[in-house]
């Protein structure tokens, strides 16, 4: 049985376990804006497998490597947070590779 070319798995590693329910949107950046492709939900092995049709071929995309001459399996990171308190300061760091990232809530 074939799967979506795209699948995502999460864990929560606060308990060391697979983060079941998590919504699991999939976008693709055209221009400025973005358009959606997808939706899921992670299992309760924290997969979600079925976002897309497994015969649907997507468009390379990349940047910032792309203009190092560097491949990159994420070509765009976007961070999402809760700006739950403006009078904070937020600093949001991303530790950046061409096969991985990290970001946190930094100081």
């Amino acid at each position: 049985m074939s799967k979506s070319p795209i699948t995502c798995h999460v864990l929560d590693s606060s308990k060391g376990k697979p983060a079941q329910g998590v919504p699991v949107h999939l976008d693709a950046l055209q221009g400025t804006a973005f358009t959606s492709l997808a939706q899921g939900e992670t299992d309760a092995d924290g997969r979600c497998t079925t976002l897309l049709d497994p015969a649907r071929k997507l468009a390379p995309g990349g940047a910032y490597f792309a203009r190092q001459g560097t491949e990159t399996f994420y070509p765009t990171v976007q961070i999402i947070f809760d700006y739950a308190k403006p009078e904070e300061h937020y600093h949001i760091p991303l530790l950046l590779s061409p096969y991985s990232y990290t970001t946190y809530r930094g100081s």
